[in-house]
């Protein structure tokens, strides 16, 4: 075993445990200097932020003409999102959901991937139309969004923010570039540790890789919670979530039109299911404790293990 890719990882997960704390500092400092919901900070600034591993792995397959990816990209994506971040966050720490984003959300996540199931299999190819369409729904809804925070931030007590914008650019840059950079030393030096270890390259790509991608995701929900920021945590993976549904497939989509597969289809009915399993445990208590994240660890377990024997 390579020595140097053990220093990497562990480097790597430096990286990404203090990015994410300064990250979140700065996104919380953010939402309380302009009076915004730290929920809207968590589904725009924190989810885009947190996505760009998966944006930068899509659209580089797109523009190098191997685009299908990106669906199992987003998928593997997704699932991680809502069984593993949640699960895990949920696990330590009890995360309540705000009214909103049952109401607008999850139906929007779900919505925008039972419309990409039908683009799916009704036609061997998603076109650029289709995924214009896409990028239009997620250009409405961060202005939705941007109204939305306009409205309620006249209804905002106005809290103590400890740094100045200044600061709170730094922060907000600094901790993004080490969360994206920990992710990528992270992954790398796995997938070096792991072949060495004699797993083929097939298995470490839907394991490893998959999962990679989503550590900011996972890290940043994590360290949100433990600084009490459970707002930020949750909108964290349901803005990633609809940002990989609308952006990174209607963006990937435009560059180069996707080629359809039944795999495919199989692989976003299991997202579909597991986003609606995820919503009726939020929806029944309006929040996510232990026992929820138990029954979204386990069913990430059951998923990994058909994932693995199917390839």
């Amino acid at each position: 075993m390579d020595i140097l890719s053990i220093v990497f990882l562990l480097v790597g997960f430096v990286l990404l445990i203090k990015g994410a704390d300064f990250f979140v500092d700065g996104a919380s400092d953010l939402a309380t200097k302009f009076k915004v919901p730290a929920m809207i900070i968590g589904l725009t600034i924190v989810a885009f932020g947190t996505s760009a591993p998966e944006a930068a792995v899509s659209v580089t397959s797109a523009l190098s003409g191997s685009n299908a990816i990106a669906i199992s990209n987003i998928v593997g994506s997704n699932i991680f999102n809502l069984l593993a971040v949640i699960g895990v966050t949920s696990v330590l720490y009890k995360i309540d959901i705000e009214e909103s984003s049952l109401k607008e959300d999850f139906p929007i996540l779900i919505i925008g991937s039972i419309v990409l199931l039908v683009f799916i299999v009704t036609s061997n190819i998603i076109s650029r139309i289709e995924g214009l369409i896409f990028l239009v729904i997620i250009v409405a809804y961060i202005w939705w969004l941007i109204r939305k925070a306009k409205n309620e931030s006249t209804k905002m007590p106005v809290g103590k923010t400890y740094h100045s914008m200044p600061v709170i650019i730094v922060y907000i840059i600094g901790g993004l570039v080490g969360i994206v950079l920990g992710g990528n030393l992270v992954v790398e030096s796995a997938k070096s540790i792991a072949i060495s270890l004699g797993m083929s390259e097939t298995l470490v790509g839907l394991t490893i890789v998959s999962i990679g991608t989503s550590l900011p995701e996972l890290i940043t929900s994590v360290t949100a919670a433990y600084h009490k920021n459970t707002d930020i945590a949750i909108g964290n993976a349901l803005g990633s979530c609809i940002f990989n549904v609308f952006f990174i497939i209607g963006l990937t989509d435009v560059i180069s039109p996707i080629k359809t597969t039944n795999v495919m289809a199989i692989d976003v009915t299991a997202m579909i299911v597991i986003t609606i399993i995820t919503y009726i445990l939020a929806y029944d208590k309006q929040d996510f404790n232990r026992k929820d994240g138990i029954i979204l660890l386990t069913l990430f377990i059951i998923y990994m293990a058909y994932i693995i024997i199917r390839n």
